[in-house]
């Protein structure tokens, strides 16, 4: 089974009244989305995409870019661009992760991933909080919103017989405000 780790990076950080685009911020020097990248790529998955669209990211060698034209219209439509790309790679499973969590380590997302039970989604939980990254299956890609601001927590919420959990190392906080990024620089 081969899988695509797939950051979100496509939001328009409406919430952060910065200088510049939230995901370009520089965040323990370095910016913002550089840390999910890193860690998505550092999980050592079959392939890595970087879905954007608000803003553009730079990416390292090793990801690809994947543009999400209907940004604006929520996150789940940033979901279903990885789905396409995974669907169309022949992917059988995808790990999402978002790109203002930069606290979360390649080890989550490699946890996430290797989970070796049947369930179809597999989400990491930290302290006992679900939070992403979370494995997406494709027997589960026909059953997620294609718009909203929801991902794979409103399919985790209707279905959760179809829901494992990984405890995982790291902080999962979101940098959505300048207070944020201030807060754990």
């Amino acid at each position: 089974m081969t899988v695509l780790a797939a950051v979100l990076a496509a939001g328009g950080g409406t919430r952060f009244l910065g200088d510049g685009a939230k995901l370009h911020a520089p965040f323990r020097g370095r910016p913002l989305a550089a840390w999910a990248v890193d860690a998505a790529l550092g999980a050592g998955l079959d392939e890595t995409i970087v879905v954007v669209g608000a803003v553009d990211v730079d990416v390292p060698a090793g990801a690809t870019i994947v543009r999400n034209e209907r940004w604006e219209d929520g996150q789940a439509t940033s979901l279903q661009a990885a789905v396409a790309y995974g669907r169309a790679q022949g992917h059988r499973s995808i790990v999402v992760g978002l790109a203002d969590q930069p606290l979360v380590p390649a080890a989550a997302w490699t946890a996430v991933a290797r989970h070796p039970g049947p369930e179809p989604v597999v989400t990491a939980t930290f302290e006992g909080h679900r939070r992403p990254p979370v494995r997406l299956d494709a027997t589960v890609w026909s059953l997620l919103p294609v718009s909203g601001d929801e991902g794979a927590r409103a399919l985790m919420r209707e279905r959760p017989d179809l829901v494992a959990e990984v405890p995982c190392p790291g902080e999962p906080i979101d940098i959505d405000t300048l207070e944020d990024l201030a807060r754990w620089s």
